[in-house]
């Protein structure tokens, strides 16, 4: 399916959030034509883990669907797009790539000329085109709070550095509409992301040739909400929107899992 078809199907206008998404399945979906689910592959964005996604996987489960949730290795673009691209190398018949704020740089990536993609899901997530960086969609609109201030840096191997969100920040920038106890948990095991994937430029895009969806979150502070639907638009995504912070898929797992579904199908 081109880019321009995939643009005229999705429309330039994003729909918002309601009921009907939000719902839960009344039974377990099945793809297209009846065949076997795909497998979805829930991929985590930095200064976090796989564990952010467990609201989002126990529902894809319930419903019958393959999840798979690798540990993102946050090392950089390249490398972890590598890695990914290893993992999906694994897995046999349809895939769904679903993901987080940087995996989505690592998805849009490890996706590219692999013909068992059939959809991407991004989740307030970055969706550049070739030789774009995270830190130019980050600051290409005004409203980002995840500045050098609100981070830790922490040196390792040689000349490497690693960069953590600090605790004064972490709930308000981060996770804000999530209680304050449990992003305390969060902060405390956060993974470190390496700094160099801020400058490091993006390869050819799968959302180029693979039909995408986008969550954009209204209320992120990480990644401003214009940032994302000029991402969606350009790719072409079927876009919906919710009053939600940065970590959609937490605060919000039910419609996160919802979206996939729609995806999925």
């Amino acid at each position: 399916m081109t880019t321009t078809r995939r643009r005229l199907l999705a429309g330039s206008a994003a729909v918002v959030m309601g009921a009907a998404l939000d719902a839960p399945a009344a039974h377990a979906h099945t793809a297209s034509g009846g065949g076997r689910k795909p497998t979805v592959v829930l991929v985590h964005g930095a200064f976090a883990d796989a564990s952010g996604w467990n609201g989002v996987a126990s529902r894809l489960i319930r419903d019958g669907y393959p999840v798979i949730a690798p540990s993102n290795p946050l090392r950089g673009v390249a490398a972890d797009s590598a890695y990914l691209a290893s993992v999906l190398a694994t897995l046999s018949g349809p895939l769904v790539l679903v993901a987080h704020s940087y995996g989505g740089i690592v998805v849009t990536n490890a996706a590219t000329g692999n013909p068992n993609v059939k959809a991407l899901v991004y989740v307030a997530a970055f969706a550049p085109d070739q030789g774009e960086t995270l830190l130019g969609l980050q600051t290409k609109y005004p409203g980002s709070r995840l500045s050098e201030a609100a981070l830790d840096f922490r040196p390792y191997g040689e000349g490497l550095v690693d960069g953590y969100i600090k605790k004064e920040f972490f709930h308000d920038v981060f996770a804000g509409d999530l209680p304050k106890a449990t992003t305390a948990l969060m902060w405390a095991g956060q993974r470190p992301a390496d700094v160099r994937t801020l400058g490091e430029p993006s390869g050819t895009p799968a959302w180029r040739t693979v039909p995408s969806w986008y969550l954009v979150g209204r209320d992120d502070q990480v990644l401003p909400p214009a940032a994302q639907r000029f991402m969606a638009h350009r790719a072409g995504a079927h876009t919906f929107e919710a009053d939600t912070s940065h970590v959609a898929m937490i605060a919000r797992p039910a419609a996160t899992a919802a979206l996939i579904r729609r995806a999925a199908r």
